[in-house]
């Protein structure tokens, strides 16, 4: 595989294998991209997380009786004009 970077990218994976924490640039590389994983899960557990939270505000909402009750698909159609609008 070749992978083309910036000249601030390669100085940067430099700097990390002089800095003796990294034995060479795949090192740098494989750890950035761990990184990267790892972050991607965690920003995925944040959208579950808010995503559940807006979940139980409607469920409650609901059984308060805060809710409006579609029962076709023009009164749905009407709520997305009204909502546009």
């Amino acid at each position: 595989m070749h992978v083309s970077l910036t000249s601030e990218l390669e100085a940067r994976i430099k700097a990390k294998v002089e800095s003796g924490l990294y034995n060479n640039a795949s090192e740098v590389v494989r750890e950035a991209l761990r990184f990267m994983e790892t972050h991607d899960e965690w920003v995925k557990e944040l959208k579950l997380a808010k995503l559940r939270e807006q979940l139980k505000i409607g469920e409650d909402q609901i059984l308060k009786g805060d809710h409006i009750e579609i029962k076709s698909e023009t009164e749905l159609d009407a709520l997305f004009t009204q909502i546009k609008r």
